[in-house]
C-alpha cells in the first residue's frame, strides 16, 4: 500500500508514529512521511493527484498538517482517524459540548477568550481545572482552588486563546490513561499533572468494566478509531476528562506492529467522507500507480 504520514514538527522526533511507519516500511509498503510545518506543499495539485491509500496525521491543534488532512479528505481520500473526528476532539471546548450532549460523563465546562472573564464563575465551583481549549501534553493546565488563586495565575494564561475551566474531580492524584488499538482497549495509569509530587510508576493496570464502556463509547460518540481517552476516578464514579486522536499508545503492549496493523486495517477498508457539493464517497485500497510528492521536505521512508 501507500501511505502518507503527516507529522508535524512538534512530533518529529517521537517513536509514535515514525516507528509505525518504519514498521510499515518493512513490512513492504511504501511510506512518504511529510513535514507540513517545514515545507512548501504543492497542495492544490498533490492531494487531488489522488496517490496514496490513505493518510495519516499526527499534530498538534491548529497545526497545519489538520488542513492538508482535511483537503485530502474533501476530495474523497481515506484519512485516519476520519478528518471530521480529528476536528471534534482538538477543540477541547467543542469535545466537551459534544460529549456531554451525547451522554458522556463529561465535567461541566465553561469558555473564555479572557482568563478574567472566569471570575464570574460561581465560588461554589471550585477548586477548578484550567487549561487552553487547543491545550497538549499538559501545556498551561492550572489547578485554581479558589477566586483569589485566579487572579494569580490568571496572568500566566494570557495569549493562551480560548481558556476551558472544569469544576475538579477529586480523585487519588493518578490518572487512568486508556488507549484503543483497533477495537482493543488498554489501561495504564500514571502521575496527574496537576499532582506531580504523587510519583507513581506508569504501567499498564486492569480495565474496569465500567471505563471500558465509557471508553467505547467514546469512540462511537466521536467516530475515532485509534485514540485515548484521560479517565478519572471521582467519587461519583468514572469522569472523562481529556479526549486525543492518535496519541502515544505508551505501555501498550506490541503498540508498533499494533497500531501498525489498525493503520492497514482502516486504510484498506476505506473512509466515507461527505465531499461539499455531492455525495459520500467509500475510498477502497488500490488506485494510481504511485506518483512523485513535490512537497519540498517531504521523506520517503
Amino acid at each position: 500500500m501507500r501511505l502518507c504520514f503527516l507529522v508535524e514538527e512538534h512530533y518529529r522526533r517521537d517513536g509514535m508514529p515514525l516507528d509505525v511507519a518504519r514498521q510499515l516500511t518493512a513490512w513492504g509498503h511504501r511510506v512518504d512521511v511529510l513535514r507540513p510545518g517545514d515545507s512548501l506543499l504543492a497542495i492544490s495539485e498533490e492531494v487531488r493527484a489522488g496517490s496514496h491509500d490513505a493518510w495519516v496525521l499526527k499534530t498538534v491543534f491548529g497545526g497545519p498538517g489538520l488542513t492538508l488532512l482535511e483537503s485530502a479528505a474533501a476530495v474523497g481520500l481515506t484519512t485516519v482517524n476520519d478528518v471530521r473526528s480529528i476536528r471534534g476532539v482538538r477543540d477541547k471546548a467543542l469535545a466537551a459540548v459534544i460529549g456531554r450532549t451525547r451522554g458522556l460523563p463529561v465535567p461541566v465546562t465553561y469558555a473564555a477568550a479572557r482568563w478574567e472573564r472566569l471570575a464570574e464563575i460561581p465560588a461554589a465551583e471550585y477548586p477548578l481545572v484550567v487549561k487552553p481549549a487547543d491545550g497538549s501534553s499538559g501545556r498551561a493546565v492550572r489547578l485554581v482552588r479558589d477566586p483569589g488563586q485566579l487572579l494569580e495565575v490568571g496572568p500566566e494564561l494570557a495569549g493562551e486563546g480560548l481558556l476551558i475551566a472544569q469544576p475538579y474531580v477529586p480523585n487519588s492524584g493518578t490518572d487512568l490513561k486508556v488507549y484503543c488499538v483497533d477495537g482493543e482497549l488498554f489501561a495504564t495509569e500514571r502521575s496527574s499533572p496537576l499532582h506531580p509530587g504523587q510519583g507513581v510508576r506508569e504501567r499498564q493496570v486492569p480495565l474496569p468494566g465500567s471505563v471500558a464502556r465509557i471508553v467505547a463509547q467514546v469512540g462511537e460518540v466521536f467516530g475515532l478509531d485509534l485514540y485515548g481517552v484521560d479517565v478519572l476516578l471521582g467519587p461519583d464514579g468514572p469522569v472523562v476528562v481529556d479526549v486525543n486522536d492518535f496519541p502515544s499508545f505508551r505501555q501498550v503492549p506490541d503498540a508498533v506492529a499494533r497500531v501498525a496493523r489498525a493503520v492497514l486495517r482502516l486504510a484498506r477498508s476505506g473512509t466515507a467522507v461527505s465531499v461539499p457539493g455531492g455525495p459520500a464517497e467509500l475510498v477502497p485500497a488500490g488506485g494510481d500507480p504511485y506518483g512523485h510528492l513535490g512537497f519540498g521536505e517531504g521523506e520517503l521512508l
